[in-house]
């Protein structure tokens, strides 16, 4: 049995850090990846390259001193994002990619967008730019059961912007069915999709099945086990197109804990400790490095990072907290229902 493994450096193209007290406590549980793609979704929304540059700088001044962490800033797409804005934002360095929310698909998403033809001149001049597009891939039809909406995004949504726009490049992030792996496998090199963490590990099951568990409520929704084994087995393909992002998610337990609570899985603290896990149980360590490590940073352009970690499996489990403290407020840490034994060490 393997018992240690070094990896090049992961990053993490999907993470949420909030703002004020909440990005404070979370930063540093995300500051050993050397990059990660942080979503736009404040209130108010990141919606110009001054905004994602001033948000920028609040990430920086939260990170420790010794942090690996360089973050990717995204802008926020609306009906009436400037394309001018977008290219030259890109052109400075200030964002790496541009995030499509249809409006009222998650957490923060009001002011997403509600009219794909308005967007248009924007999508064009990002297929002309090379800037990828981040896609939240559910449709807020309220006649589309909320568990179909990802398999009638891709018809309805994806598929046609991808056809009327050549040259887009395109993440299907947070996949969560087999008609996203299906569908990621049948693009070319201009589409690739992440896969979380937590979605690897639970099902619809994990959520409603002997009682309701909030803290595995996420958006887009866990699904059925035949839907959560497909993810597993696209995460431990080492195909290119697949790539980690965590979609880490904090909430207040205030926020989670209630008749209508807020989605989101918060699983920085313990990410690859779990990620060895599955990809132990799938015999597949051996690709944990092109899924954590390599295919995003490919997809993205950039070459991987130079420094290594470790992962060292022990008899005993690894600790992680159950819960943070962010301000005035308690954050429940991703529990994934059993003992981690894989450790992150420096390497």
């Amino acid at each position: 049995m393997t018992d240690s493994i070094v990896l090049c450096r992961p990053d993490d193209w999907h993470l949420h850090l909030r703002d004020g007290a909440m990005l404070a406590a979370v930063t540093p549980f995300s500051a050993g990846f050397g990059r990660a793609i942080i979503m736009p979704n404040l209130v108010p929304p990141v919606v110009t390259g001054a905004q994602a540059a001033a948000y920028r700088d609040r990430i920086r001044a939260a990170l420790p001193e010794t942090a690996a962490l360089v973050p990717q800033m995204t802008l926020y797409l609306t009906d009436s994002t400037d394309p001018a804005d977008v290219t030259a934002a890109h052109e400075a360095g200030i964002i790496r990619a541009v995030k499509l929310y249809p409006a009222g698909a998650t957490t923060n998403s009001a002011s997403g967008v509600t009219d794909f033809d308005r967007v248009r001149p924007v999508l064009e001049a990002m297929a002309g730019a090379g800037i990828p597009l981040c896609v939240h891939g559910e449709v807020t039809d309220p006649a589309v059961d909320i568990f179909d909406r990802e398999a009638v995004f891709i018809d309805r949504v994806l598929d046609p912007i991808r056809r009327k726009t050549p040259g887009l490049r395109v993440v299907m992030e947070h996949i969560t069915t087999s008609e996203g792996v299906a569908y990621a496998r049948s693009g070319g090199d201009d589409l690739g999709a992440t896969i979380t963490t937590h979605h690897l590990v639970i099902n619809r099951n994990a959520i409603l099945a002997g009682g309701i568990r909030p803290h595995y409520y996420c958006l887009p929704v866990a699904k059925r086990e035949t839907h959560r084994l497909a993810l597993r087995e696209a995460a431990t393909s080492g195909e290119a197109r697949f790539f980690l992002g965590t979609d880490s998610a904090p909430h207040p337990d205030s926020a989670k804990l209630q008749p209508c609570g807020c989605a989101g899985c918060f699983t920085a603290p313990n990410t690859m400790s779990i990620l060895a896990h599955v990809f132990e149980d799938e015999d597949a360590l051996d690709r944990l490095e092109a899924f954590a490590s390599l295919n995003g940073a490919a997809f993205y352009g950039l070459p991987p990072n130079e420094d290594r970690i470790r992962l060292t499996r022990r008899e005993t489990p690894a600790a992680y907290p159950a819960t943070i403290a962010a301000g005035d407020e308690t954050v429940t840490v991703f529990d994934p229902g059993f003992p981690l034994y894989w450790h992150l060490e420096d390497a």
